[in-house]
């Protein structure tokens, strides 16, 4: 998919090795997800999204205007990555998580990864009893998992490649990218070196 544009700034550009899903790409296959959602949840009453932050604000943005169902929408700030790497611990920057009681939830978060992410937010919802819970993520990768967890929605399936753009980072970096593209690695390794592996930046999976 080298062909793909993708016209963030030159230098941002430069450090992908290839693109695999521009902008239109991205927007239309979110407009499928959105009717398959409308029509899963259309006689589930208001919808609670609970959004997993940083990484998933674009996704969350594009995929609710394409629903048209009573929404509430609330976030979740966790960490589990340093660098490129899952650290396996994921840490919630919050105390008081969103009243979900009784209430059908739909969890968006931009990749499912390792696992660790999105297993420990759905075990943590749960407590709170919710009517039901599904995960629905833009990105899945193809690989073996840490935890248990698969996602009930998923945008696109990708190999196991370090991806930015469109929300997902590298040390808080690509994030406004309006594509998805893989990072080169010599740019991961420059950039762990020169942050020291810096806690808390990459993927939230």
């Amino acid at each position: 998919m080298d062909d793909l544009q993708c016209q963030p700034p030159a230098t941002m550009h430069a450090d992908l090795s290839r693109v695999l899903y521009d902008e239109p790409a991205i927007l239309r296959r979110l407009g499928e997800l959105a009717a398959q959602i409308s029509r899963d949840y259309a006689d589930a009453g208001e919808l609670t999204v609970v959004a997993v932050l940083n990484g998933s604000f674009m996704f969350l943005a594009d995929l609710l205007r394409r629903v048209p169902l009573p929404l509430r929408v609330e976030s979740l700030s966790v960490s589990s990555y340093a660098g490129d790497r899952s650290t396996g611990v994921v840490t919630f920057k919050q105390t008081v998580l969103p009243d979900i009681a009784g209430r059908h939830v739909l969890v968006l978060d931009d990749i499912l990864d390792s696992g660790h992410t999105l297993h420990a937010v759905r075990a943590r919802l749960l407590e709170q009893g919710p009517a039901s819970v599904r995960l629905c993520v833009l990105l899945r990768k193809r690989r073996v998992r840490a935890q248990a967890v698969e996602a009930d929605y998923a945008g696109f399936d990708i190999a196991d490649e370090f991806v930015v753009g469109y929300g997902l980072d590298y040390l808080e970096r690509y994030r406004n990218l309006p594509c998805i593209g893989v990072l080169r690695a010599d740019v991961i390794a420059r950039g762990l070196t020169g942050a020291g592996q810096v806690a808390g930046s990459g993927h939230a999976s």
